[in-house]
């Protein structure tokens, strides 16, 4: 029989709720913007479209998957290990993404006249498709082996068969804490983070020694590419900053859990810290529309076009027919 959801889990339900109507919105905007405008069409936002579908997919299925395991079914182990593990794909499809787009700012500083033929549209797709496979194979994993169920059948009798092995589906319960920091985090998180963090560093000086060079009136048009280059570069840094801050600490308490596993840590720190994993799924489209004037722009055109006019219209033929 399933327990009565307490006022502190109604509590938790609630924000998840809240950001999953913000991040699927938003995310869905984001996609609609590049997909209508042509402006939008380049390597780098198509990388972006990517980050952005693994967003809507936090909202519209890893929250409610959360709510689901912070209610705690009775389950089949492997039942609760597949609904656990779709955050683990879509945190690495979003790594993944955020260093392809890096890569990508950094090609186009380093090489700008060569840039369109070595970075093709098929050669952005092959890179996104391979960004979702690698993701599908880390976040699969524990589906693969590496998880907990040999260490609770040893707490379980010796005659129960996998089929019949029910359990109370919790994340820790069925993910083990050695595949989250020594695979995960250890290799699959910190050092994409950190390899990004070298790549930015390295195309904010490439384009500072751009715009520092003294140069004549003839060449404008290279210190307006570096520019507008900067400003791009600067908010996509600043997705990568929101995306390890808000990692980070679940990241941190895995790792405490596992090496100290005397320490206690409190519960409301550990609801934080996945509200911070789900809440960065909505931050982006909101740097996007004030940070990239490309994407604002699309995104006042989608709101003219599709819901204010119409708006407007529907309530201009509500009057002449009233009239």
């Amino acid at each position: 029989m399933a327990h009565p959801i307490s006022a502190f889990q109604a509590a938790y339900i609630s924000i998840e709720v809240l950001i999953a109507l913000v991040s699927v919105p938003g995310n869905i905007l984001v996609i609609w913007a590049v997909k209508m405008n042509q402006a939008l069409r380049d390597a780098t936002f198509c990388f972006i479209v990517s980050l952005a579908v693994a967003d809507v997919a936090v909202g519209a299925l890893v929250i409610p998957l959360a709510i689901i395991i912070n209610i705690g079914p009775q389950t089949e182990f492997y039942t609760c290990l597949m609904v656990a593990c779709p955050v683990l794909i879509l945190t690495e499809s979003s790594i993944l993404a955020l260093l392809a787009i890096a890569v990508d700012r950094y090609l186009r500083v380093k090489i700008p006249v060569r840039y369109k033929s070595v970075v093709t549209a098929r050669r952005a797709a092959v890179a996104i498709a391979c960004c979702w496979i690698v993701s599908f194979l880390v976040g699969l994993t524990p589906l693969f082996g590496w998880n907990n169920l040999n260490k609770m059948q040893r707490t379980q009798e010796p005659n129960s068969s996998h089929a019949e092995f029910v359990i109370t589906c919790q994340f820790e319960t069925v993910i083990s804490m050695e595949y989250m920091v020594y695979f995960n985090f250890f290799v699959w998180v910190l050092p994409p983070l950190l390899l990004m963090l070298l790549i930015y560093l390295e195309v904010f000086n490439l384009i500072r020694k751009q715009l520092d060079k003294k140069v004549s009136s003839s060449a404008s048009d290279p210190q307006k590419y570096y520019g507008k280059e900067l400003k791009i570069a600067k908010s996509l840094a600043l997705v990568l900053f929101l995306f390890a801050l808000s990692w980070l600490p679940l990241h941190v308490l895995n790792c405490i859990t596992l090496f100290c596993p005397s320490c206690r840590t409190p519960p409301i720190l550990t609801y934080i810290a996945i509200f911070l994993t789900h809440g960065n799924s909505a931050m982006n489209p909101i740097v996007y529309a004030f940070r990239i004037k490309k994407f604002r722009t699309a995104f006042l055109h989608i709101w003219n076009q599709y819901f204010c006019c119409k708006a407007a219209k529907n309530g201009t033929g509500a009057a002449e027919t009233g009239t």
